[in-house]
């Protein structure tokens, strides 16, 4: 099994693979292998979303917080996939994260021919760097994304087998051009 993840922080993967994973560890499901690819933002870069409203402009106290949030579940994944292989439930379990330079504009998702796309908001949330001031700024939102399922058929022509195929190619290009191991630890 392979699933290939591009997002913000990784954050609604860990979710959605936790349970898939305790049922690995409890015997109810037993893939033969598991390769993760999770392509996030390098938060040691400036950002051009999420912005601050008032003028658009990188937030590097966002990005220490973002860094933060994106390293705990990036490396909960990491960690969680390793264990099984160690653990002998999954013969070949592999997890790797690397950052790109662009910040993604929406949220892609493969696992056998899903996809989902992340919805960017205005005003879509709020960070505190200091307990004194709030600064509102516009960026993707993650927890309620929709995701659009599309199906590849058995014509490699077809519209979805078409989007699929370069969605994959999308990915596969980023991650093996412009993404590189983090500098911080997952």
């Amino acid at each position: 099994m392979t699933i290939d993840f591009a997002g913000f922080s990784g954050e609604t993967l860990n979710g959605a693979l936790a349970e898939p994973l305790d049922k690995v560890r409890d015997g109810r499901l037993r893939p033969e292998s598991l390769q993760v690819r999770i392509l996030v933002p390098d938060p040691n870069s400036p950002w051009t979303l999420p912005a601050r409203v008032d003028d658009l402009a990188d937030s590097p106290a966002f990005r220490e917080r973002a860094a933060r949030i994106m390293e705990r579940h990036t490396t909960a994944i990491v960690e969680a996939v390793t264990e099984l292989g160690e653990l002998g439930l999954i013969a070949e379990a592999h997890a790797e994260v690397r950052v790109s330079p662009a910040v993604p504009l929406f949220k892609a998702l493969r696992h056998q021919r899903h996809r989902g796309v992340l919805r960017l908001l205005p005003g879509a949330g709020t960070h505190r760097p200091s307990r004194r001031r709030t600064h509102s700024h516009v960026g993707p939102m993650g927890k309620d994304t929709v995701l659009f399922h599309h199906s590849a058929d058995t014509d490699p022509d077809s519209i979805e087998s078409q989007y699929l195929a370069q969605s994959q190619m999308w990915f596969t290009s980023m991650w093996d051009t412009v993404a590189r191991q983090p500098t911080h630890t997952p």
